[in-house]
């Protein structure tokens, strides 16, 4: 699905880069449960690279006077889980999403703006409490001066009907007419950042801040979080 997004605000201010948080677990590790891990990443990877990897539309080429904008996902927000009555269950999920992937190319020269294109793939659930086959995400993309401030921001809607049978869908968006104006020409894409999450929740905020997660059968046994 393509969208675009035009960024109007004119940009005057320097920047300096702020490191980002890192994130560490530790813990006794269970080789059985280490096993199946890494059985269904293993699985999930070949299903992204049928959806996507092997299918996948390269961006234009494009070429530009230096480095571009940094794309990434917000941490807090890469992950979309809805519990019923907001009981952290895996027998509780109605819907959940993912960003799994982000593909980006940008053009700029002399004092031109930067243009910035954007693939994105997102991994969509369905879990047991959900009614229906059809979920309306919403998703945000924003604009800013490296970790600063926000310089733009906008919402999308992105519509998904799960084919009957199926609790896992993916789907691709992209991203188009995002300009960026530079305040000269010595202002290169390092200077910005491009961030991409779903619309959560505090309380959704906080399960992923914390490192929760289900496996992929969600619902389909009584587990608990992993961290």
């Amino acid at each position: 699905m393509r969208r675009q997004m035009l960024l109007a605000a004119a940009i005057l201010a320097a920047i300096t880069a702020v490191p980002t948080a890192s994130y560490a677990q530790s813990g006794r590790r269970d080789p059985e449960a280490e096993q199946r891990k890494q059985q269904e990443e293993s699985a999930k990877k070949r299903r992204q690279k049928e959806e996507w990897g092997d299918n996948q539309a390269p961006l234009q080429a494009l070429r530009n006077a230096g480095p571009c904008p940094f794309v990434k996902s917000l941490y807090d927000a890469a992950r979309y889980v809805e519990f019923k009555e907001a009981r952290e269950a895996s027998a509780n999920v109605a819907w959940s999403g993912e960003i799994q992937g982000i593909s980006a190319g940008c053009a700029y020269k002399d004092d031109q703006p930067i243009e910035v294109q954007m693939e994105v793939l997102f991994e969509m659930g369905k879990g047991p409490q959900a009614t229906g086959r059809e979920k309306t995400y919403r998703y945000w993309i924003a604009v800013t001066d490296r970790n600063k401030s926000v310089l733009h921001k906008e919402t999308f809607e992105l519509p998904v009907t799960f084919p009957e049978g199926e609790d896992r869908v993916y789907v691709t968006e992209n991203i188009g007419n995002i300009t960026i104006p530079r305040a000269s020409i010595a202002t290169s894409g390092s200077n910005f950042e491009i961030l991409i999450g779903f619309e959560v929740t505090p309380q959704m905020a906080a399960f992923n801040r914390e490192g929760k997660r289900f496996r992929l059968n969600v619902g389909q046994a009584s587990n608990t979080p992993n961290p």
